[in-house]
């Protein structure tokens, strides 16, 4: 049986970013938000990030061709029921930050204090 992190690690992001873009448009935020707080994180623009859908990348592919933002380590709290600076597999603990910056934005916090400047 597959471990949370192998499951994590295979997951595509083709698979996930529907979700991420339905979860902040019915909160009413924009497609182009999602895609800045995406770039924050991982340096990726939208093209990079469509070549990713397109490519159906896994997390992990992402994540090692991502330019992880040197203020990530900030995102910290709880999703999904982990305390997301506790997490100790690394890729785990990206893919989290994601989510937890996908939810911010959901939850109508400001840009400012999302992308931790």
């Amino acid at each position: 049986m597959k471990t949370h992190d192998e499951r994590i690690a295979e997951m595509t992001f083709a698979s996930v970013y529907p979700h991420y873009i339905a979860k902040v448009e019915k909160k009413g935020r924009t497609q182009e938000e999602l895609l800045r707080v995406i770039e924050w994180l991982t340096g990726f623009d939208e093209q990079k990030l469509q070549a990713h859908v397109e490519a159906k990348s896994t997390f992990e592919t992402f994540f090692q061709q991502a330019n992880l933002h040197p203020n990530a380590h900030l995102i910290t709290g709880l999703i999904c029921g982990y305390r997301i600076e506790e997490i100790e597999n690394p890729l785990t603990q990206k893919v989290r930050y994601l989510d937890k910056l996908v939810d911010e934005l959901a939850k109508g916090k400001k840009m400012e204090k999302i992308l931790r400047n």
